[in-house]
């Protein structure tokens, strides 16, 4: 028997459809015999599983994030072979794509599926029942016979649309409905693969090398009809990396699903969105489009250049699409990363104020704010880091201490060129800023709450002070106030 695990993928144990161990149990129906135990669910992940093995179960399966996941992955799988040293594990997902020899050196991991992996998951899963070699598969690193980590080049991506229907039936759906901006009822889907860009920070690039295949709209509608008449679904969150790709396919989805009353959310880029037509804006609002998560990334078009976002994007761009999207009734949600190198005190100034002119604009904005981390990925900003003296750890047990913890989750004070003044501006300026601005994508924060909290931080926010704003800390705790988040993840 094979477990495939998620770990919880936030402190708070969000109910997160795995969606990613979905896609490898479609393959593995009628092939292999398989559970998944999901650590958002399951609070002794670590006794369920140990079970399993005893039982029989001899591959553990994990799919590892940064942050959060790791730092479960690491001790839980660690516990697991020093119990049952013949337990084979195997890593996939962000992070072991693009950290496989670190993982490998932990010697409780086994192997490493990277990039999409689940044709070569199940290639992996196949020569190990019948004990043919497996060091040839694309996709797949591990041990050399000297102990060495290995890579081998990472495997096509699988076209979505030849990839079997997800096994629903192999976790409990009723306990992943929940509570969103969108409605009562939020499942989630992942219709499509890659994203065609080469941003170099972002760690989808090292994964799809600017592929993009996708679901058809028919099957995508399929889909969300299922997850409404079968699970009583009224919202949906798409995870894809980039949903809003091809206009057309868009629109085909979205007048496939106008009958279906839900709200719906997704990921793109603003100069994409900006060449959808108007006629496309209105079927999108129409069909249930509640809100879209961009990466503005920077209030700097020389950073944005620097950023590879392509010659077309731009601070201009982004207050159009904001005040666009006010027009529709659609909620932007704008990522911007700060701290960028050589000069992060000049990006965060400059950024810091573009946000207040984004906010003006259209004051339902929502603002997701990170600071710069690289990935290990040729770029200009990369380099700039390494110049400075940033590493990656070298080990997982470095991975997941408190301060690369913080680092994974683009909050880190490790940093070398980013000083403490200046994380400290960056923190004081985002709690006066969520406390004006009170986020609409925490649903138990309505009414009379906003108000307080807006009349508290008004004199901060008009006058530009930010610094040291104690007396919105309890106020925030005392409301239970959550920081916005990408309404996906």
């Amino acid at each position: 028997m094979i477990v495939m695990y998620n770990p919880p993928s936030s402190g708070r144990r969000k109910p997160v459809m795995p969606l990613s161990l979905l896609a490898l149990g479609a393959l593995l129906e009628n092939r292999h015999d398989y559970t998944i135990v999901d650590g958002n669910l399951d609070r002794d992940a670590l006794g369920t599983i140990d079970r399993l093995v005893q039982d029989g179960a001899d591959i553990l399966a994990v799919t590892v994030m940064p942050g959060p996941q790791l730092a479960d992955a690491v001790p839980l799988c660690r516990e697991l072979k020093s119990r049952h040293p013949s337990l084979k594990v195997v890593w996939g997902g962000y992070f072991p794509t693009q950290h496989w020899d670190v993982c490998l050196k932990s010697r409780y991991v086994d192997y490493v599926v990277r990039g999409h992996g689940e044709v070569t998951f199940l290639a992996l899963l196949d020569r190990l029942a019948t004990g043919e070699d497996v060091t040839d598969l694309a996709g797949l690193a591990y041990r050399m016979p000297d102990g060495m980590p290995f890579t081998n080049a990472t495997a096509p991506i699988p076209h979505p649309d030849h990839m079997p229907e997800f096994p629903y039936h192999r976790i409990p759906m009723e306990r992943y409905a929940r509570a969103s901006f969108m409605g009562k009822r939020t499942l989630a889907h992942h219709s499509s693969y890659g994203c065609p860009f080469f941003c170099n920070f972002c760690a989808v690039v090292n994964m799809v090398g600017g592929r993009w295949l996708a679901q058809s709209a028919e099957r995508t509608a399929n889909v969300t009809r299922r997850l409404v008449t079968e699970f009583g679904a009224d919202a949906l969150e798409f995870y894809d990396n980039n949903f809003f790709v091809h206009e057309a396919r868009t629109i085909d989805f979205a007048e496939r699903i106008m009958d279906l009353d839900i709200g719906w959310w997704g990921d793109a880029r603003i100069d994409t969105l900006l060449r959808y037509a108007d006629r496309s804006w209105e079927l999108m609002r129409d069909a249930g489009l509640r809100m879209v998560f961009m990466g503005a990334e920077s209030g700097s078009d020389e950073t944005l250049k620097r950023m590879n976002k392509g010659g077309s994007a731009s601070t201009e761009k982004t207050l159009f699409i904001a005040e666009k999207m006010r027009s529709y009734g659609i909620v932007p949600e704008f990522s911007f990363v700060m701290g960028n190198p050589p000069d992060p005190e000049a990006d965060v100034e400059n950024t810091l104020a573009f946000i207040r002119k984004v906010k003006r604009v259209n004051p339902h904005t929502e603002i997701i704010m990170y600071v710069y981390t690289p990935v290990p990925l040729a770029g200009e900003l990369y380099e700039e880091a390494k110049a400075e003296g940033f590493a990656f750890p070298q080990t997982l047990e470095e991975w997941i201490s408190t301060d690369w913890q913080d680092f994974a989750q683009r909050r880190s004070a490790q940093i070398p060129w980013l000083a403490d003044p200046l994380r400290r501006r960056l923190r004081d300026f985002e709690r006066v800023l969520s406390a004006y601005y009170p986020t609409i994508t925490n649903p138990n924060l309505r009414g009379a709450r906003r108000v307080v909290l807006r009349a508290a931080s008004a004199w901060r926010y008009h006058l530009g002070i930010y610094q040291y704003p104690f007396e919105l800390r309890p106020l925030q705790r005392l409301l239970a106030y959550q920081r916005p988040e990408t309404c996906g993840f």
